[in-house]
């Protein structure tokens, strides 16, 4: 049975639970990255969905991007196979394309995502 991971920073995060069960993947929540990687180092999903938050000037800028460079650092060690959905702020997606750059994702969707979306992204 495929596994994925939700993490849920924000309110805007949609809730396709519905789906992924219809889909026979098994889902997992979180609400933090911190909390992400503390699970990927005891199992390894075949999906995470997350949100993409940029740095505006704050802890992330310099060497980082995003909320989301670390987690995706950690995936090449612990879960190199994982597929990264990303979900952004239409205001935001130029510098989730500077992301993809450095570290591929398998889907960027944007707000509001719909459930026809994220089922092509899982090629539901």
């Amino acid at each position: 049975m495929p596994s994925l991971l939700s993490i849920i920073e924000s309110s805007m995060h949609p809730n396709f639970s519905a789906l992924y069960e219809k889909s026979g993947i098994n889902e997992t929540k979180t609400n933090s990255i911190r909390k992400a990687i503390a699970l990927l180092k005891q199992h390894q999903p075949d999906f995470i969905v997350c949100e993409f938050f940029y740095g505006y000037g704050n802890n992330y800028a310099g060497v980082n991007i995003s909320n989301l460079d670390v987690l995706l650092s950690t995936l090449q060690k612990y879960s190199a196979q994982t597929r990264v959905i990303v979900i952004a702020d239409k205001s935001e997606r130029q510098y989730v394309d500077k992301l993809n750059e450095l570290l591929p994702l398998h889907a960027i969707l944007v707000y509001p995502a719909k459930e026809k979306d994220m089922a092509h992204a899982l090629d539901c």
